[in-house]
């Protein structure tokens, strides 16, 4: 059995396969792969605050259109799960290349939509397109940094990633009220179009070599198609470590979506705002908080692996990483979500208004104070199938929340914002709690099942 002093790994020598790019290089490929994952981000949120004009153009209820945000979930989870399995399978390239079409033509459906049935196709095809940016993403970082550097790469990543969620909201409710949300979603099919030409530009494969399914097939066809399961990927969280890191971070993330889904219709209609730009605008300080708390928190993840590190006299134990999430999961989240319902239900006027965008910030950041160090735990622990291991904690992770979000505003309607808020703030600190047992008892739960953790040679 493994222990906390007879760690899952023993820290010594690098492999020179980290080299093969040169340090200006990698800070390409990041940039790629952040541009990449920026669109998925990008798609959800200019989605949000054109809801009431959707609504009313296809003669539907807000709570009705509210489906799709779910449905876009259900997408990027079924995506992210397929773009991964493939990856370990063609390489990183191939798959970004593959999945831009499907964002270009379901784009332009989206645009075209006349009912609510077709919207909900053409926007699971247009999520299902770009759902492999994050997973994919992580993948090629954990390809190409070490393990004292890839906390950081990843809180970059990460950082540019979620700054979608800072600027997609307010462009989305300026391009419904000055534009159109129809080619709001045009521009993002052009946009994908770029984004493809771009990677088949300048984006090399940054998989081992050796390690892509296709290089173990000795006769293959000058097309190969092979059959990858989708679903192998969410095998891997029958670790009970892995299982629980993702029910936690779901727990934490839920209170994102429980302020942002129904914002236009609290702090919407609590402060007389009308105007989707303004709507939109609202949401800029939790993306702000996602943009800076994901570098911070990626940093001070890499830092706590070190200094723990030392304590055990060089040696690695995976969940130190873990001891990062306290400031965000145990003060930061409830403590921002629990204020915004109270403040948006007793605190009336411009104090009011701007008390709620504090607590956007405030959440923002402390939920990538959760989420940054967690996803570089996963990418550390099964390092060997990376996108795999993120695709199935964001697959899973993502049902949760979709489940979750499909509650909030009936639950505003039934009960209250404070209440709603609340609950919110309870789940975040169970979710806490769960981290702070899977670092007590990590190597208990990694010994129990072994899903093919890092060892020396392949992390």
């Amino acid at each position: 059995m493994v222990s906390e002093e007879s760690p899952l790994l023993a820290i010594t020598t690098h492999e020179a396969i980290y080299d093969r790019f040169a340090p200006d290089q990698k800070r390409w490929i990041v940039f790629l792969v952040s541009f990449a994952g920026f669109l998925p981000m990008f798609v959800s949120s200019t989605f949000v605050p054109s809801i009431p004009q959707i609504a009313k153009d296809l003669d539907s209820t807000h709570a009705v259109v509210s489906l799709t945000v779910s449905l876009s979930m259900l997408a990027s989870a079924v995506g992210g799960l397929v773009w991964a399995a493939y990856s370990s399978f063609y390489g990183r390239r191939s798959i970004y290349l593959w999945g831009m079409p499907f964002v270009c033509v379901g784009s332009c459906g989206v645009a075209l939509s006349t009912s609510l049935q077709s919207l909900l196709f053409w926007r699971f095809v247009q999520t299902f397109g770009c759902a492999g940016g994050m997973s994919l993403g992580a993948g090629v970082i954990g390809d190409i940094y070490k393990l004292e550097e890839r906390g950081t790469a990843i809180g970059i990543f990460f950082g540019a990633t979620l700054l979608g969620l800072a600027v997609a909201p307010f462009l989305g409710g300026a391009a419904t009220q000055y534009w159109s949300w129809r080619n709001l979603h045009y521009s993002i099919g052009a946009w994908g179009l770029v984004q493809m030409l771009l990677l088949y530009l300048s984006f090399p494969e940054t998989s081992h070599p050796g390690t892509l399914g296709i290089d173990k097939i000795r006769r293959r066809r000058w097309v190969h198609i092979a059959w990858v399961n989708p679903l192998r990927s969410l095998w891997l969280l029958r670790s009970p470590n892995l299982f629980a890191v993702m029910l936690a971070s779901s727990l934490v993330l839920i209170s994102d979506f429980v302020l942002l889904v129904p914002l236009a219709y609290t702090i919407g209609v609590r402060y007389g705002i009308t105007n989707e730009a303004i709507i939109g605008a609202c949401f800029l300080p939790n993306g702000l908080g996602n943009f800076i708390g994901a570098p911070v928190a990626g940093r001070l993840s890499d830092i706590v692996v070190r200094r723990w590190r030392e304590k055990r006299r060089g040696v690695w134990y995976p969940e130190d990483r873990l001891r990062a999430t306290w400031i965000g999961g145990l003060f930061m989240v409830p403590l921002s979500v629990g204020a915004s319902g109270l403040i948006t239900t007793y605190v009336e006027g411009p104090i009011g208004l701007a008390l709620n965008l504090l607590c956007l910030l405030t959440n923002g950041m402390g939920v990538d104070f959760v989420v940054n160090p967690i996803g570089s735990y996963n990418v550390d622990v099964v390092h060997s199938r990376s996108a795999e291991v993120i695709a199935a904690h964001t697959a899973s992770k993502s049902l949760v929340i979709s489940a979750a979000t499909a509650l909030v505003i009936p639950s505003i309607e039934r009960i209250g914002v404070v209440w709603t808020d609340i609950i919110a703030a309870v789940l975040a600190v169970i979710g806490q709690g769960i981290i702070l047992l899977t670092i007590r008892y990590g190597d208990r739960m990694r010994a129990s099942i072994d899903v093919g953790f890092s060892t020396m040679e392949n992390n």
